[in-house]
């Protein structure tokens, strides 16, 4: 059992439950997750009634905090307008290799929110870039990934799968760790604007850590869909 960062504890999480170091750099929580968590509530980015997918969740700190940021808000509008209804929170969807899965699973049931899920329980599903990406849908409304950018020979599986995401108009935040040795600015100069909109919206220099926001370039993504198919 290992107890999240002191930064964790103005979300409301609990604990996260760690497997061993079998599972690598999925284990740890690392900065660029929090900086993205501490973004979305800085920001007032609205999740409730949102369809949301992370990629390369790790221990899920990301989607558990958009799930219950989802929940907050419909619990604070509730409240002011003195409602009966239920208001929807954010429909999560957490994604990961699938040995990572099994720790998601642990820290998303370790951190309900304590009214409970305003909507279903997030649910954790593998994904593998490129791969099995087809298998979901397109219909998401914001996709979520944090420190995932850091092996050079994923970049175009990641843009594949990012851009499948987002055929119906999602729009992404991608929280990096922007290292040299792993070309992490190449994936967005190169990579990413082959088919996407990409949009610097915080830069922290201390932690050398940008998120950015992404939205498909339909253009540019046809010329890309055409390319490929000649």
């Amino acid at each position: 059992l290992v107890i999240l960062p002191r930064e964790c504890a103005p979300f409301g999480f609990q604990k996260c439950l760690l497997f061993g170091a079998n599972l690598g750099v999925a284990a740890p929580v690392w900065e660029a997750a929090l900086h993205l968590c501490r973004y979305f509530e800085d920001q007032s980015v609205e999740l409730r009634g949102r369809r949301v997918i992370e990629l390369g969740a790790g221990t899920g700190v990301v989607g558990i905090l958009a799930a219950r940021l989802g929940s907050l808000k419909s619990s604070i509008f509730h409240l002011r307008h003195m409602t009966l209804c239920c208001l929807p929170g954010a429909e999560m969807t957490i994604t990961d290799l699938p040995l990572a899965l099994p720790q998601l699973r642990a820290n998303v049931s370790a951190n309900v929110p304590p009214a409970g899920w305003p909507s279903a329980p997030p649910a954790v599903l593998p994904l593998c870039w490129g791969e099995d990406h087809l298998a979901f849908p397109s219909d998401w409304d914001l996709v979520l990934c944090a420190d995932i950018v850091y092996l050079p020979e994923t970049y175009p599986l990641l843009v594949e799968t990012l851009a499948h995401l987002c055929k119906n108009g999602a729009v992404v935040y991608l929280s990096s760790k922007m290292r040299r040795e792993h070309r992490t600015q190449s994936f967005y100069k190169e990579h990413l604007q082959s088919r996407f909109d990409v949009e610097l919206v915080l830069r922290d220099d201390k932690q050398n850590n940008n998120i950015y926001r992404e939205e498909l370039n339909k253009r540019l993504d046809r010329k890309q869909f055409l390319f490929t198919t000649e």
